[in-house]
């Protein structure tokens, strides 16, 4: 049913009200805009204020998300993740708001960046449903962003990482409006899994936008996962050709978002690999941030060390880009040199640490531990070590080693298997089967529940309930079926992936 909700407003302008869904334990606040609609040259320019509306806004159904390409990832169903696509609308840079029925000021926040490789995902996916959170104390805020060329395509007279900007005009919405939700803008947790956790570390390395939230969760990210200048610079001249156009944002603001949708789409497979730098994301997405340093090491320069950190990774990452497609079986021990020719300046040595390190590793698993680590381990281990270099805040690291037996039992602790943990919703059907992403097993009775409230617990206490991370113990809590704390876990692996001072 609906009800009326609280203020809603335009990003940190006026308030207006809101209609929501509500039932007896939370309200449920939908498509309500933190910004104005991106059209024509706007989308390629700074978010601006969304105008203020007369009357009551309905809030009760989703809305429009980021142009965008349906995508898939080979035999395994990924919708519940990536949603359905494109969902057409203009007014799409707009928040998701779940918050406890009984109201209360000063409950915790937690606002929720989705992956999707920097080109799909958004506030429509099934698993970003944020009941669970409301259930439990906390109003859950989802974002959309604009995405692929629109959001990340560093173009000559434009503003860089749009995306990211729209990150931080929707967290300068939460400050403004979320009392009126009932959350506490001074205990805000910015959490993202992916592209999203990604954009994360970039915005905990953005001086402006730090003093915007206090907490910050990195699932699955990078914090060494920007382009270059001169890598971006090589997307824009392919996605320029592509289009027929100059590389320039005059040029981009006259094409509309499906051309460069399509475009986007024929832009997989550049080299942007240079004398100097490897590709963060070893040929899988031509988006990224884009910056001249890497959130890891601005980080270390003592950028958020006044924000506590909770992060980690899943224990076989790389599994969802091989076995899907069917190149995990089938991989060989050229597979395995080409994996590390791509994400490393030492191929050779690379290989080797890993052949130590797993013995009885086949050529598929030396092949995705290759590909996770280039992707999201070694990034988050850098961007870990810089923030706990840095008194003042705590640092805490995490493993996600849950198995899911889906194709075949091959998929395992795979990119994104935790996120149905983290929201609670592991129990919904269209999670498993045998290509689902949880697989045809049930997973233990109460992980989803000990994960999910201890992404509450830091979140309302800085403090996930294991040791902190520093840079001698490197305490990370592995979370399987039991939960167990050791210390400094694949040190060999993450030794080999240390840049040198």
């Amino acid at each position: 049913m609906s009800g009326s909700g609280p203020a809603g407003g335009g990003a940190v302008a006026a308030s207006c009200a809101v209609a929501a869904l509500v039932s007896s334990t939370r309200a449920a606040f939908r498509n309500v805009p933190y910004a104005a609609p991106p059209r024509g040259a706007d989308r390629f320019a700074v978010p601006r204020l969304h105008e203020p509306w007369d009357g009551v806004r309905d809030a009760t159904a989703p809305g429009p998300n980021a142009p965008q390409s349906e995508r898939k990832l080979g035999s395994v169903d990924m919708s519940p993740y990536f949603g359905t696509g494109w969902s057409r609308g203009e007014d799409y840079l707009t928040v998701n708001v779940w918050t406890p029925a009984a109201g209360g000021g000063d409950l915790p926040v937690m606002v929720f960046v989705h992956g999707g490789g920097f080109v799909a995902g958004s506030t429509r996916s099934m698993m970003y449903d944020g009941s669970a959170f409301a259930r439990d104390g906390v109003v859950l805020v989802t974002l959309n962003y604009r995405l692929g060329i629109a959001g990340f395509l560093d173009i000559p007279g434009a503003p860089a990482n749009r995306g990211l900007l729209d990150v931080v005009a929707a967290l300068r919405w939460v400050r403004e409006n979320i009392a009126a939700f009932g959350g506490d803008p001074r205990n805000v947790t910015l959490f993202g899994q992916s592209a999203g956790a990604t954009i994360v570390g970039g915005v905990l390395a953005t001086p402006e936008a730090t003093s915007l939230f206090r907490r910050a969760i990195v699932q699955s990210g990078s914090g060494l996962g920007a382009f270059t200048p001169e890598q971006a610079a090589r997307v824009t001249q392919a996605a320029a050709a592509a289009l027929g156009i100059e590389p320039h944002v005059d040029a981009f603001a006259d094409i509309s978002d499906e051309r460069l949708v399509k475009a986007a789409s024929r832009l997989a497979g550049i080299d942007l690999r240079t004398e100097s730098h490897a590709d963060p994301l070893i040929g899988l997405s031509p988006f990224s941030l884009v910056l001249d340093t890497q959130p890891a090491e601005s980080v270390a320069a003592g950028l958020g060390n006044d924000v506590d950190l909770l992060i980690g990774t899943n224990t076989e990452e790389g599994n969802l880009y091989l076995v899907p497609v069917g190149k995990y079986s089938t991989s060989t021990a050229g597979d395995v040199d080409d994996a590390a020719a791509r994400s490393h300046p030492h191929p050779t040595q690379l290989v080797e640490t890993y052949r130590k390190a797993r013995p009885e590793a086949s050529f598929g698993g030396l092949r995705s531990a290759i590909m996770g680590d280039a992707l999201f381990g070694a990034g988050s281990w850098a961007l870990a070590d810089a923030h706990a270099a840095h008194p003042g805040s705590a640092t805490y690291a995490y493993e996600f080693a849950w198995r899911s037996y889906a194709l075949d039992g091959e998929l395992g602790a795979t990119h994104a298997v935790e996120l149905p943990f983290v929201f609670d919703l592991a129990h919904l059907p269209r999670l498993h089967g045998a290509a689902a992403l949880l697989g045809p097993d049930r997973p233990p009775a109460d992980l989803a529940a000990r994960t999910h409230q201890t992404w509450v617990r830091f979140a309302g206490t800085g403090d996930p309930g294991w040791d902190p991370y520093d840079d001698e113990r490197r305490a990370t809590m592995r979370i399987d079926a039991e939960w167990t704390q050791v210390d400094d876990p694949r040190s060999q692996e993450r030794q080999a992936w240390s840049r040198p001072s």
